[in-house]
């Protein structure tokens, strides 16, 4: 595909909502909150804003570098930077694809609660074992799954600038009212359980904002360290080729660093506010137990503190869970994305084409994910030491072994093969400060190698 007849956003405000609306996805809005519920709170935002500022924009920077540079998506992007790297743009590829069916198979759970909730029905999914009882059956899931995937795909069919630029700026503006808005009401909360303790919400955000060093051990540290280390990956959208293709319809008069310092601002800002409007809700209403509820923490244990909240628990959770699937299509969005532009540039066949194949691709393998709860259950137990299913094993394969490997090569091809000065010419090109370039290059030859090699050893097992 010729550079000329490649899409391009029609300007910085399209390309940063568009990139935000990628990072700004169930990454943020589901895992993030958990993450800070378990991991300490404060000692794991603090973690996570120092990574974000330093290892999280050196991946950014260097990925949307990437992909303006050679004007390509993910599979042939690497190759154009060093023929002998090129490899790294088949995995980089190969996490969207295993990423997309699980995901929107998660995207349909949503609407599946969205529907509950708008129907009045809130006070069944707060019922114990709903959300089980839910993902064990055969059909519902297939059904909603299937009605997320063509939301995503029809957006990709529509483009770059119709499609997804559009989505971007109607979405993202709408999200970041409503996140706002219900984390100040989550603020206000106040409850007073049966032994006539009383617990507010700013006595929640106390607990998720204030680090607390007492009792914490070196292993204990390094666990919320390695876990905000792996945040950053689902929350800034690297290693797994989104942002190389995003940033390959950048135009080149676009100011490269001004851009990512808004997506990571955006970002961050939205993972804080997720965890604020969450957090601080699960402790007036369940206290300190009610948050170490793991992954189940929005799916079971937020429609019982909807629940507890009263008649104004279901408005609140009608407006949750639209602000979750405006998060998850903008997100699901990217993945798709980042395999139709492969498949274009790769094999030189149209959007539309590509897009079809992609959907039943993900048609298939999401309906395996759905049966993998009940037709198709199992029980694994992987090397990091959790017991998984199908959507497990895809999560783990992506997350906790592609999307390290990918990071640590893209570090050694731009910190030691391209040397930096690939990617800080580019982001210079119009004259533009690069204000962060010697945190950039310790970053990008030493510092994120080590750290991701660490991650990857804790993910086989071995710490």
């Amino acid at each position: 595909m010729s550079e000329k007849k490649r899409s391009s956003f029609t300007g910085q405000i399209g390309f940063v909502l568009a990139a935000a609306g990628s990072a700004v996805g169930l990454g943020n809005i589901w895992r993030f909150p958990y993450l800070a519920a378990k991991d300490n709170g404060g000692l794991f935002i603090l973690c996570y804003i120092i990574l974000a500022l330093t290892f999280g924009f050196a991946l950014l920077t260097t990925e949307i570098a990437i992909g303006r540079k050679t004007k390509q998506s993910p599979l042939t992007a690497y190759g154009k930077i060093s023929k002998k790297m090129g490899g790294i743009g088949t995995l980089a590829t190969l996490v969207p694809v295993i990423i997309l069916p699980y995901y929107c198979t998660i995207g349909g759970w949503v609407l599946k609660y969205f529907f509950t909730f708008v129907t009045g029905k809130g006070t069944e999914a707060a019922a114990d074992g709903y959300f089980t009882g839910y993902i064990t059956q055969q059909w519902q899931p297939i059904i909603w799954m299937v009605i997320f995937l063509v939301l995503t795909s029809i957006t990709i069919f529509c483009g770059v600038n119709k499609g997804i630029e559009k989505l971007s700026k109607i979405l993202m503006p709408v999200l970041l009212v409503l996140v706002i808005g219900i984390s100040i009401y989550s603020l206000t909360l106040s409850y007073t359980d049966a032994d006539g303790v009383t617990r507010t919400g700013l006595e929640g955000l106390k607990i998720y904002l204030i680090p607390d060093f007492t009792n914490i051990t070196f292993k204990d540290f390094f666990v919320i360290l390695m876990d905000a280390m792996g945040q950053l990956f689902f929350s800034i959208s690297v290693s797994m080729g989104i942002m190389v293709a995003y940033g390959s319809y950048v135009s080149d008069d676009t100011n490269l660093m001004k851009s990512i310092n808004q997506i990571e601002i955006f970002d961050t800002i939205v993972a804080l506010l997720a965890g604020l409007m969450i957090v601080p809700a699960v402790f007036v209403f369940m206290g300190r137990d009610g948050m170490s509820a793991g992954p189940g923490l929005m799916f079971v244990s937020l429609p019982k503190v909807f629940e507890d909240m009263g008649k104004i628990g279901s408005v609140i959770g009608v407006l949750f869970f639209l602000m979750v699937i405006f998060a998850a299509v903008t997100s699901s969005v990217s993945i798709m994305e980042a395999i139709v532009s492969s498949i274009m540039d790769k094999f030189n066949i149209s959007r539309k084409k590509s897009t079809v194949f992609v959907l039943i691709y993900a048609l298939i393998f999401g309906i395996i994910v759905c049966l993998g709860y009940n037709l198709f259950y199992f029980e694994l137990k992987l090397p990091n030491g959790s017991v998984g299913q199908i959507l497990d094993v895809f999560d783990y394969l992506s997350n906790n072994i592609l999307m390290p490997l990918v990071a640590l090569l893209t570090c050694i091809l731009i910190g030691w093969i391209a040397k930096p000065k690939t990617v800080i010419e580019e982001v210079t090109k119009n004259g533009e400060k690069f204000n962060r370039k010697m945190i950039y290059i310790v970053m990008i030859k030493f510092v994120v190698p080590i750290l991701i090699f660490a991650l990857l050893l804790q993910a086989v097992g071995i710490f």
